[in-house]
């Protein structure tokens, strides 16, 4: 993806609010179908991780994962919160 594009994507993330959050069940089957549900519909989402997540301590192999299952392109991971894009 180029620069361009990526920072325009950054940026219209700062503005929206994470639509799902990954609990203590972690990456579920459900939770894979209603994010590739939101990313079909709103192109950009963010999810954000609780702390109760038991795969929270590697944020980075988190959003990579979900990335992979939903088919989508990471944007960014920041603190707890994941921005991807389809």
């Amino acid at each position: 993806m180029e620069k361009k594009k990526l920072y325009q994507l950054k940026s219209e993330a700062n503005l929206i609010d994470p639509i799902l959050k990954i609990g203590k069940n972690g990456i579920t089957d459900t939770l894979i179908e209603e994010l590739n549900k939101q990313i079909k519909a709103k192109k950009l989402v963010k999810v954000r991780v609780l702390k109760s997540a038991e795969e929270g301590k590697d944020l980075k192999a988190i959003a990579e994962k979900i990335a992979s299952a939903t088919r989508s392109t990471l944007i960014e991971v920041r603190g707890r919160i994941m921005v991807l894009y389809r």
